[in-house]
């Protein structure tokens, strides 16, 4: 298993607002969902942060992603490990195939892998 890319992924209701002062600092915008923005860095695509007040088809906000080449390893491994699972593996309608998992110090992960 490898580990891709790690975001943090942080809340607020005003994502327009970051998006504008982000990209004073070089960031642009790569993926517009609506509830979640995320940006990159041009010169370095992962190194990107993510903007959401809620995610939409879980039941908890993530506070980082981490993506991984093989999701499904990683959630076999998690859960034989007796993590606490609090979103379960699934596909998602833009292209990743994810699951949440709790951390030691209650911070929910969101494990991804691009379909």
């Amino acid at each position: 298993m490898a580990v891709r890319r790690v975001m943090p992924i942080l809340r607020t209701d005003a994502a327009e607002e970051n998006l504008e002062f982000y990209g004073l600092l070089g960031f642009e915008e790569v993926m517009n969902l609506g509830w979640i923005v995320t940006l990159a860095s041009p010169s370095t695509p992962a190194a990107q942060l993510s903007f959401m007040a809620d995610d939409k088809t879980a039941p908890v906000t993530p506070d980082v992603s981490v993506e991984v080449d093989d999701v499904d390893a990683v959630h076999a491994a998690m859960r034989d490990s007796g993590a606490e699972i609090v979103h379960p593996l699934r596909d998602e309608e833009w292209g990743v195939r994810r699951f949440f998992v709790r951390d030691p110090d209650g911070r929910v992960i969101n494990v991804l892998s691009h379909r």
